[in-house]
């Protein structure tokens, strides 16, 4: 929701911070939330805000942020703090100012991401729900990588096209994708790496073009070929930052197959949630998932 000076002052004095002088303008800041900025005498702040309903989406924000930052690897913007005014859930983050990534900056990324992922747990999944988008994203805690992926990432994908459109083929499509990695790589047994989960190019930038920063997270413990996957989708990677990824942490024997069942899981989300042009996308790619 918009955020008004009574409102960014309300925000100023939770946070501590003298509001005489405040500032507050609106800025880009994601297709999801409403982004402003709080200039004061001595301080920027980043603040995001969502109808109160929605507030769980800026909670599972900050929560993905705050693990990434735990690893001491990528950066992101620091979370200041989160709450509620009014009808509104507000997240207030750092302030940063982002350019575009240069060369150097995606090797950076590659190398860092790579060292994220070396983060590790027991199972897949997380310790809470969280979202891809708008969507709702389960992550149960599963010690097999097929199971979870399956159920919980195509599955749960599908499953919402066949409520919305039960006179297409989605469930015949859904039966032969299961199919297709159950016979091609049901032994695939990656260690659970701690991943960005939503890692395209619009959620990549850099602090003086050379320090990459990511943000918009949707983090759970997962094959990491996932997030690799996903900065292929949209593209926007330069080939350093996939060099320094295989530098540090090279990808195991047929990554390149299992790439477009990763890719399936955000084109069917966009299907879900934009219907239009991606239905036919996410069609036209289980074909070709089953044509190899």
């Amino acid at each position: 929701m918009t955020i008004d000076l009574e409102h960014g002052a309300a925000i100023a004095r939770e946070l501590g911070l003298d509001e005489h002088g405040l500032k507050v303008a609106a800025v880009s800041g994601g297709e999801i939330a409403r982004a402003h900025v709080l200039q004061g005498a001595d301080f920027w702040v980043f603040v995001k805000s969502l109808p109160l309903g929605q507030g769980s989406l800026l909670s599972a924000e900050a929560d993905g942020l705050q693990a990434i930052a735990t690893t001491g690897t990528i950066r992101v913007p620091r979370v200041i703090r989160r709450g509620m005014q009014d009808d509104t859930a507000w997240l207030a983050l750092e302030w940063l100012e982002l350019d575009e990534r240069s060369s150097q900056a995606d090797a950076a990324l590659g190398h860092k991401l790579a060292e994220m992922h070396q983060k590790s747990d027991d199972t897949f999944g997380w310790h809470r729900n969280n979202f891809i988008g708008r969507t709702p994203q389960p992550n149960p805690r599963l010690a097999n990588w097929s199971e979870f992926f399956l159920l919980h990432r195509l599955g749960f994908q599908f499953d919402r096209l066949i409520a919305s459109h039960p006179d297409e083929s989605w469930a015949d499509l859904k039966d032969a994708i299961f199919q297709s990695w159950n016979e091609s790589h049901a032994d695939h047994d990656p260690k659970p790496a701690l991943v960005h989960g939503d890692l395209w190019r619009g959620n990549a930038a850099a602090i003086g073009r050379d320090q990459p920063v990511v943000f918009d997270p949707a983090v759970h413990y997962a094959d990491r070929e996932t997030d690799l996957a996903m900065t292929r989708l949209f593209g926007g990677f330069s080939e350093s930052f996939y060099l320094a990824y295989e530098e540090t942490w090279p990808l195991p024997s047929g990554h390149q197959q299992r790439r477009l069942y990763y890719k399936l899981y955000h084109i069917l989300n966009h299907a879900n949630l934009f219907a239009g042009g991606y239905l036919q996308s996410a069609g036209k790619m289980c074909y070709r998932i089953l044509e190899q």
